[in-house]
Parts: C-alpha cells; structure tokens; sequence
C-alpha cells in the first residue's frame, strides 16, 4: 500500500505547499480537494510530476447529489446543477490520473427516502457515465450516522450496497473511511470479502474529539482491523489520511508538520 494525505488535513496551506511538504514527509501521494486546486491544470501535473507524487482519491468542489447541511459547503440547491458539477470535476479529474474520485449521496433533507433515492441514483448513473468515458473510477463514500442530517443518507457498507444494488451500478465502488466505519459492524468481513470493490480509503481517528478528527492509531484498534481486513483482500491502493479539524486542532498545525505527523501515524498502521 501506498501513504497518501488528504488537502482537508491542511486546509490553510496552498496546493503547492501541501504538495511540497507531502513529499517531503515521505507520502506517494496526495488526495486533492478542487477548492484547492489553481486554474492551471497543466502547471498543477507539472508540479506533481516534479515533486514525484501522485493523486489518490479526489474531493470535487461540490461532493454530493444533494445539498450538504454543512455550514460553507452547502453549495447549490438544485440537484441537477450539483449532478453536472460533479460530471465536469469527474472530467477536469481524470487528467491527474486519480485512483479514486469520491462522491456522496448528500442528506435527506426535506426529501422523502424514495424521493431522494430516485434523485440520487439518477445522478450516480449519469456520474458513472462520464467516469467510464474519462477512464476513472467512481467512489461512493458512506458517512458516519451522526452526520446523516448533514452529509450522507449513507451510513454503513450495506446500506452503500444496498443503493449501488438498488441502481445496477456495479462499476461504482466503495470509498472507505476507517473514521465513517468506526461503528459499523458489518465492515471488517466485508472489506475482507470484497476488497476489490473499494476504490480508495480514508484513515483517521475515532468520532467524537471535540477538536475534530485525529490522527489514525491512537484511539484503539479499529483502524488497524480495518485496514488488515483491506490487506488479507488483497487491497492494494493508498492510505489516504483525511483530517476534519478545527484551528485549535490538527488544522493549527504548520503544514510541515502536520504532514510529518500524519506520515508516521500512517505508517505505523503498515508496520
């Protein structure tokens, strides 16, 4: 397995210093968040082909099919205007030949569970389309329950499953994350089982710090199960540690060291 970090986990920093100090902790790979990202793609490969790093998993400006309850990531209403949003990220991705490009259903809402059902699976399959003609592949992430209101209808790997069942949507797989997964029971026998079908993962620790996520391995075993459960799969990708912080938080750190943080605790989990 590859070592990857997620731009979230330093989100004051610029793409060229994330990709700088990332390559400087030792990491294969960075997972790019297009808020982050200038306009100029070509110079953006260039420097990643410099600093001799690669993408893992990509976050596009608007993330789900419906509108998130995040304050300052709720983005548009209109499903239809997210949907196409999501097709052109898919497009101006594939060009940094990702391992992974993430997606998520987005919360309920004022919608019915059928309703918002139809909506989403339209949007996967139209997504899925313009992922197979870019050549990359698509993730959909289930998000931990607490945040259903907020971010996800999606809460564990059956019930992503179960929605991608639901569609026939066999080409879309399953983007892991160790923190989304911590309370899910069902996780370790899948992954082992199915490892083929996950698309990329995201490592961090425990929910609940009121300081946002922390870094994987210091609360328990849960992310190490996981992540055995992917290699006795067979799962080769990278390890993309993501955190969601606060200023007083992980996010408080200099870039610098926040990668070299996130790099040994990465690194510890592939010991």
């Amino acid at each position: 397995m590859r070592l990857s970090l997620s731009e979230i986990s330093t989100v004051n920093a610029s793409f060229a210093e994330d990709v700088a100090a990332y390559a400087a902790a030792g990491f294969d790979a960075i997972g790019l968040w297009e808020f982050k990202l200038p306009d100029d793609d070509a110079a953006n490969r260039e420097l990643l082909r410099k600093h001799a790093i690669g993408v893992s998993n990509c976050i596009p400006a608007v993330p789900s099919i419906l509108q998130l309850g995040i304050p300052g990531m709720e983005g548009p209403p209109d499903p239809e205007e997210r949907i196409d949003a999501i097709c052109a990220s898919v497009r101006r991705f594939a060009a940094y030949e990702p391992e992974c490009i993430v997606c998520l259903t987005g919360p309920l809402g004022d919608l019915t569970p059928p309703a918002a059902h139809a909506i989403v699976l339209d949007g996967l399959q139209r997504i899925a389309a313009t992922a197979r003609d870019a050549g990359v592949r698509l993730g959909l992430e289930p998000i931990h329950p607490t945040e259903r209101e907020t971010t996800s209808f999606v809460n564990s790997v059956a019930d992503a499953v179960d929605l991608l069942a639901e569609g026939d949507l066999d080409d879309i797989g399953i983007m892991v994350d160790t923190y989304n997964l911590w309370d899910d029971d069902g996780a370790v026998g899948w992954l082992a089982a199915n490892s083929n079908r996950v698309t990329g993962v995201h490592v961090a620790g425990r929910p609940g710090d009121a300081a946002g996520r922390t870094l994987p391995g210091g609360a328990g075993p849960r992310e190490q199960e996981l992540v055995d459960a992917l290699r006795a799969g067979g799962w080769q990708g990278s390890l993309d540690v993501e955190i969601f912080s606060t200023p007083e938080g992980f996010w408080g750190l200099p870039v610098n060291e926040a990668a070299r943080r996130a790099h040994s605790a990465a690194s510890a989990l592939l010991a």
